[in-house]
């Protein structure tokens, strides 16, 4: 997501160092230091681009959390200890949008404190682990009552997307932080401030957190409201043009959260909708890389809807709009979305040549540039769309190879991702004439329904059922699927 300059009336707070891994990395310079962390990735098989620049990043706490490949080679590098240990958030506080750079000096002014709008960025951009210093007011275990978005009114989102429904849970979600959109509440509505920005930027994280773990059949009902609310927002008109175009850039990324929950849960035409109202408010204000990752989603919910060719022209657009933000992981994915347009219509060579092309972008290894909504896009990611890919073209035994690999390098954070996988992995086996195979593959996605509400999954298991039936007597496949067809089916709502 592109991000734009905002004004604040008093600085924010500095990153705070991360003093606890400036200690291990002892007397090494961070040179040397970087050059031990490559050798641990390579012995267990990760690849991380590390230098003395992402080190001196983390111990000045501009990296409040590695991502997933950096987390497992600290933790080999250092076994016993926790991300907590060595001086990291945890990862829920940071999953969402990427930090934003402080105001210019010469913008910050502004009415007096009590007053004032909250500086940029959502409150969890703010380093919280680190050793407080007896007389430092700011302590991480204490609500801050100059956060937005404080400890408590974090709990009530959670629980908010987790039991509420409709307003009520719109109304939990984003009624503590002061944001109203009814007239008749107040008089006339004051106007929208970073405090509402920083709501809407929560709703995306919260989403994408909740999504990961427990996918979007669930949450799909619950996320219109907060949807709604933030365009009457931007209708409403912000104080300041910086916080405008926050808000439009916050609205659209909600646009494509709810989008994709439309379009995890079967709800396509929904999250066409959704799709094409990111896209139309990443235009509006010439946001790149809101427009990439809109054009990035509509790629992959019209491969699903079997217009294959509108898949490859919309995946093509969005690498026209990503190219500019260099970021090789963003482009790809992005090619990985052409590579499954051409295997829809049944390209084989366009496929293998955009799938070449995603796994050479893909090895360059991360950079600052990349969207803040890629943290899923790991190698097991990769393995699970090339898996796609064969699996479109009937190449079975490379499509199972490729998301059983898939499913072994899922972090296990990423519940409906590893249970995805293995589903992908059970039809494969199962099309490929390994019925026994497919029934184990099949029943360990059975396990993973009872934390994950996925259509998309459920789908896909109704499949490789239908393709099980005439092998009953093979090892396990009763079993499967009987145990499948007492499995409730998904409700649409």
């Amino acid at each position: 997501m592109a991000s734009s300059t905002e004004t604040s009336a008093q600085p924010d707070r500095p990153p705070r160092p991360n003093t606890a891994f400036r200690q291990l990395r002892g007397r090494r310079s961070p040179a040397e230091f970087a050059a031990l962390v490559r050798r641990a990735a390579r012995e267990i098989g990760e690849r991380v681009s590390c230098d003395a620049r992402y080190v001196g990043r983390v111990e000045a706490g501009e990296i409040r959390c590695p991502n997933y490949a950096y987390e497992r080679v600290f933790l080999h590098m250092f076994p016993g200890r926790t991300l907590t240990d060595l001086g990291f958030a945890p990862r829920s506080a940071v999953r969402g949008r990427a930090a934003r750079p402080a105001a210019p000096a010469r913008e910050r002014s502004g009415p007096a404190p009590a007053a004032r709008e909250q500086p940029r960025g959502h409150p969890y951009d703010r380093p919280r682990l680190y050793d407080p210093h007896p007389h430092d007011p700011y302590r991480p275990d204490e609500p801050d009552e100059n956060d937005p978005l404080n400890h408590e009114e974090s709990d009530v989102l959670r629980r908010a997307f987790m039991t509420g429904g409709g307003a009520t849970m719109a109304a939990a979600a984003l009624g503590p932080l002061g944001l109203t959109t009814d007239a008749s509440a107040a008089g006339t509505p004051r106007r929208p401030g970073t405090t509402e920005a920083a709501a809407v930027e929560e709703a995306v994280r919260r989403i994408r957190v909740l999504d990961d773990q427990h996918g979007a059949d669930g949450l799909y009902r619950h996320a219109a409201q907060p949807l709604r609310l933030a365009y009457e927002l931007l209708d409403a008109g912000a104080t300041r043009q910086s916080t405008a175009d926050r808000l439009h850039s916050g609205a659209g990324e909600l646009a494509i959260s709810v989008g994709w929950l439309a379009h995890d849960s079967g709800r396509f035409d929904d999250a066409r909708s959704h799709y094409a109202e990111a896209l139309a408010t990443a235009r509006m204000t010439g946001d790149a890389a809101l427009e990439a990752h809109a054009f990035c989603n509509t790629a992959f919910l019209a491969r699903d809807a079997g217009r294959p060719r509108e898949a490859v022209r919309a995946a093509q657009a969005a690498q026209r709009a990503a190219r500019p933000l260099g970021s090789p992981r963003l482009m790809s994915l992005l090619a990985l979305r052409e590579a499954g347009g051409w295997a829809g219509l049944a390209d084989r060579a366009g496929c293998r040549q955009a799938m070449a092309r995603a796994q050479a972008l893909f090895a360059r290894g991360e950079s600052d540039t990349d969207p803040e909504w890629m943290s899923f896009y790991g190698q097991a990611e990769l393995a699970g769309l090339e898996a796609q890919c064969w699996s479109t073209l009937g190449d079975w035994w490379r499509a199972a190879r490729h998301a059983r690999r898939a499913a072994d390098l899922q972090d296990p954070h990423f519940t409906r991702n590893i249970a995805l996988y293995t589903a992908e992995l059970a039809d494969d086996l199962a099309r490929d004439g390994r019925p026994d195979e497919a029934a184990s593959a099949g029943l360990r996605v059975l396990e993973l329904l009872a934390q994950v509400q996925s259509s998309r999954i459920q789908t896909m298991l109704a499949g490789t059922a239908r393709v099980l039936l005439p092998h009953r007597r093979a090892s396990g496949v009763s079993e499967f699927l009987e145990r499948h067809a007492s499995v409730p089916r998904p409700r649409q709502v």
